[in-house]
Parts: C-alpha cells; sequence; structure tokens
C-alpha cells in the first residue's frame, strides 16, 4: 500500500487535472498551525495518540512536503517527511480526512569519490558533487584530527558512502564508511565502525563534538528508534530522542557547548529547550517543568550548565527528559556520541575492525589507480537542505 501512495499522486495529477504542490515547511510552523493554515480539521492532530503528537512535532523547518489537491483546489492528500525513515500521510476518505505514519520509500545507493585537492578538500568535494552535507561530513569524520589547512595542491582524498534518493533527487544526509586523505603521499583514514563511531586506522576512537549525559536519571524509559512496526496496533512507529526518566525538578544540563536558540512550548513536546553547537548538532530538550532563569533565545551555555528542570509538560504519561539530538536537521541517536571512557577497540573487537580496515584499505587503492572515475553530480535535495559550512 504505502508504495502506491506517490503512484496515486502522480497518476489522478495526470489523469484527472488535479495537481501536486511542493513546499517548504516554514520555521516556526506547527502541526496545528499547518492545519489551520490549510483550513484541515484540527481533530486530525487532537486524535492523534501521544507517541503520534511528539512525531508531529519533529517535522522540521524547511522540510519539503507534498500536497495533492483536486481540480477544484480541494486538499485531497498530503505527504510530510519526519526524519528520514517516516511520513505523515493526510488523505480525504469519502467525507473526513484520516492520518496515517508511513514509511518514506526512498533507494540508497553505495558511491565512491576519489580527488586531487586542488583548493580545499571541502570546496573540492562540493566542487564535484554538489552536496554540501557530504562534504561536510567528510571534515567532520576526521575530528579535528587533521590540519586540512597543511595540504597542498596535488595531495588526494577518497571517500566510500551511500546516498539515499527520493523521487529522483538526493534525500537526508550521505553516510560515510570510510574517508581517506592523502597527505605528501601519507595515507591518513577514518572508518565508520559498527557501533557508530569513527576510529583511525589503529582502532583509537577519533573524538570531536561528545556529549555529557544531560540528567541524572533512574532509568531509560524510552530509547531511540527511527522507524519500527507496532505488531499489536499495526502501526508505524518512532521515536526520534531518549527518555530519561527522573523526578520533578531535576536539573536539566546542556550536553555540549552551544547557544540556545529556542525557549517555550513546542507542540506535544510541551516545555522545550533547544540549544545550537558545532558542526551542524543542535540538541532538544523536552517535557520540562520550567527554565533556568538564565535560559533565554541567544544566549550561550556551557556543557554542564543547568538550563531547565525535568517535568511532565506536553503529551506525558509521566515525569521524564526527553533529549533530541539532530545533525544537520536530521535525527541521530544521542548514544552514538554520548561521552564515555572506552575509546578504544582491545581483544576481539579490534582483530574483526582491523580484518575489516584491511580490506577497505585494498579497495580505496584500487579507487586511486583508476583511471576512469567520474564523480556523481547530486541534483538538489528533495527533503532537508543542505547546510554550507567551510572546514577549520
Amino acid at each position: 500500500m504505502v508504495r502506491i501512495v506517490f503512484f496515486v499522486l502522480v497518476f489522478v495529477s495526470c489523469v484527472f487535472g488535479s495537481h501536486v504542490e511542493e513546499l517548504r515547511w516554514s520555521n516556526g510552523e506547527t502541526f496545528l498551525s499547518f492545519l489551520e493554515k490549510h483550513s484541515l480539521p484540527l481533530k486530525i492532530y487532537y486524535n492523534l495518540d501521544k507517541e503520534e503528537q511528539e512525531l508531529a512535532t519533529e517535522i522540521m523547518s524547511d522540510v519539503r512536503y507534498h500536497i495533492l489537491r483536486s481540480e477544484s483546489n480541494e486538499i485531497e492528500q498530503v505527504l510530510i517527511p519526519v526524519g528520514e525513515e517516516l511520513q505523515i500521510h493526510i488523505k480525504k476518505n469519502i467525507d473526513e480526512y484520516v492520518l496515517e505514519i508511513i514509511p518514506v520509500i526512498y533507494q540508497e545507493e553505495s558511491l565512491s569519490l576519489v580527488l586531487d585537492i586542488q583548493k580545499s578538500p571541502y570546496q573540492d568535494i562540493v566542487d564535484a558533487t554538489n552536496n554540501y552535507l557530504l562534504a561536510n561530513e567528510f571534515v567532520y569524520s576526521f575530528k579535528n584530527s587533521l590540519n586540512f589547512r597543511t595540504l597542498t595542491k596535488g595531495d588526494k582524498l577518497a571517500i566510500f558512502y551511500t546516498m539515499k534518493t527520493r523521487l529522483g533527487k538526493q534525500y537526508g544526509s550521505p553516510k560515510i564508511s570510510t574517508s581517506m586523505i592523502e597527505i605528501r603521499g601519507k595515507k591518513r583514514y577514518s572508518f565508520l565502525y559498527e557501533d557508530g563511531k569513527y576510529y583511525d586506522e589503529k582502532g583509537v576512537q577519533l573524538e570531536g563534538f561528545l556529549l555529557a549525559r544531560p540528567v541524572n536519571y533512574t532509568r531509560i524509559s524510552s530509547p531511540f528508534t527511527t522507524k519500527r512496526f507496532h505488531p499489536v496496533l499495526k502501526k508505524y512507529r518512532a521515536h526520534l530522542g531518549i527518555d530519561y526518566a527522573a523526578r520533578v525538578g531535576t536539573p536539566v544540563r546542556s550536553a555540549g557547548d552551544g547557544k540556545i536558540s529556542f525557549v517555550g512550548r513546542k507542540g506535544g513536546y510541551g516545555k522545550t529547550i533547544i540549544v545550537n553547537h558545532s558542526s551542524g548538532y543542535k540538541t532538544l530538550y523536552a517535557h520540562l517543568n520550567g527554565f533556568a532563569k538564565k535560559s533565554r533565545n541567544g544566549k550561550s551555555v556551557k556543557k554542564g550548565e543547568v538550563i531547565g528542570y525535568v517535568g511532565n509538560t506536553g503529551m506525558s504519561t509521566g515525569p521524564h527528559l526527553h533529549f533530541g539530538l539532530y545533525k544537520n536537521n536530521v535525527a541521530i541517536n544521542p548514544a552514538s556520541v554520548i561521552q564515555v571512557a572506552k575509546n578504544l577497540l582491545t581483544g576481539k573487537e579490534i582483530t574483526k575492525f582491523l580484518q575489516y580496515t584491511n580490506e577497505v584499505k585494498e579497495s580505496i587503492q584500487k579507487a586511486l589507480l583508476d583511471n576512469n572515475f567520474v564523480p556523481k553530480k547530486e541534483e538538489s535535495f528533495a527533503s532537508f537542505e543542505p547546510l554550507k559550512r567551510e572546514e577549520k
């Protein structure tokens, strides 16, 4: 059924005179304000359960969504991506509108890129691929372990990555599995391992942006997940953050240095704070009971500084902190960058890691020798817009 949705949009548009609009989600827009703006019944939102209302709060500004209108300009269907895996689907069913959460249909392609440095790694990647997020991710993958300003013309770089496409355009963020940069004949590597962390070729974790846990908690009441199918409810679910159960009033601390970009109520998340960090990261703290006196828009905060207090506001069934982490406006698992003591692979893990990396190195060497390599030039994004950043 899910695969039929886009076919129906296109088919109906072509045959019956309907038309599809592609729009951007405005900064500060909520799901309720969206319904009001398009004269859709507000009960669409109020009939949602707690998890679905939370998910509707996760719609990010600048995300591209589609509205199918009839020949008389009446809304028949709406598709709004939430994260990279799921989307809200509103459709008219006889005389009422219904909402369902369905998977985003996309294709995933394994790609590689080999370049001689001409200007800088960042700019050369953008020039070759038109993919700013790939350039950002390449620079980030080395986690400040390299000074890119020491590179000279003729040095080389290689990237193995996967890229999603949706409706023929890039969708979401690229995922780099291996980065290599050759500086005056010496190769330096960054490998994304199965634990979601980057390591050098010796199995030492590359540390860059690391988070502290934001609250003293009793237990994790709900982990992070981008897509799961509930076997009883027969619905798709997602939880784009980690829920830390704690008593009302427990101090909530900023997980990293940054600047507060939002303080206030945010849909199903109730009282919420958002902090922008470096390298395209931001953190979200939801269901708060209240805010610290100094918490206001534009204020800089340090890692560990108290910014609010655990509460039970919004669509919440008990006191807890919902903690979200985003990179380039896409939700990622906070556990992947929470600071931990272990940063060196040992024992069986290092043996397995070295076997894997040796195989990848051989593939990179073959790619470097391929004189017929042609980079793939990407079309503009179908979902989240690229964020342009220069390497340091």
